[in-house]
């Protein structure tokens, strides 16, 4: 009996490399548990005085209608660099999209990919100076003045109805540590990210990127090399945006 190479993969799988295959990226994602944090990242030799300082602002309601509507507006300050802002839809189906959105260098649509699930998402990003944000998140401009006119147009399409970006409230920042390496065992660079909350809580992600072609190999070749290190695959996942939305927000309605 001959079987087809799809036959041999389920089929939640299956819908998650068909996705992949409309998308532009694909990031693959794994969140390590935190009696893993110092192990990780003796077993990976990081050296934390090599990260970058990132400060994170998501913008939404107290409530988070944003959130449930699938939208993320967020705006980072990076260490050293330009700063930007982003306006993300999140599920979305890369072919139900309009042509002209695809079109745009600044739109780029990615599959998110972690032990347990996967999510394909929209983002539309801008480059701001890096002296930009703060006068937004401290009310002496509107926020608006973050985002360019296609993000603008973008977030109108996707928000609720009457919700405007200069009524969104700030919350955060979330101060993020990013390292960027490359392994000698394999050719993947693997970026790793925490985020440390004000309660002194954090999530450690370790991510890396590829081409929709290679994913399924890079994520095998990936997987097995985390493996090698002991370093766990296949616990809990918990998402940066989610979690950090969800504390702010809980901070707002206790204040």
């Amino acid at each position: 009996m001959t079987t087809t190479p799809t036959a041999l993969l389920p089929d939640e799988l299956l819908r998650m490399l068909e996705l992949a295959r409309q998308s532009d990226s694909v990031e693959l994602k794994l969140t390590v548990p935190p009696h893993a944090y110092r192990s990780a990242a003796k077993a990976l030799a990081l050296d934390p005085l090599e990260a970058q300082i990132r400060q994170v602002y998501f913008f939404d309601t107290p409530d988070l209608a944003l959130n449930r509507a699938g939208v993320v507006v967020r705006a980072r300050r990076v260490q050293g660099r330009d700063s930007d802002s982003t306006v993300k839809l999140r599920p979305l189906v890369p072919s139900e999209l309009d042509p002209s959105l695809r079109s745009s260098p600044q739109f780029n649509v990615e599959v998110d990919a972690m032990p347990g699930g996967y999510i394909c998402s929209g983002s539309m990003k801008n480059t701001l100076s890096p002296t930009a944000v703060l006068p937004s998140v401290s009310g002496e401009r509107p926020l608006r003045k973050l985002f360019s006119k296609e993000q603008r147009a973008f977030y109108s399409v996707h928000a609720p109805d009457g919700l405007e970006l200069d009524d969104l409230a700030v919350l955060g920042p979330i101060l993020v540590l990013k390292l960027k390496f490359d392994p000698t065992d394999i050719t993947q660079r693997i970026v790793v990210e925490q985020w440390i909350y004000p309660d002194g809580s954090r999530v450690v992600e370790l991510s890396t990127k590829c081409a929709p072609a290679s994913a399924l190999d890079v994520a095998i070749t990936t997987r097995t090399y985390l493996e090698s290190k002991g370093i766990p695959v296949g616990g809990e996942q918990q998402t940066k945006t989610k979690t950090a939305l969800e504390f702010f927000a809980a901070e707002l309605a206790s204040a």
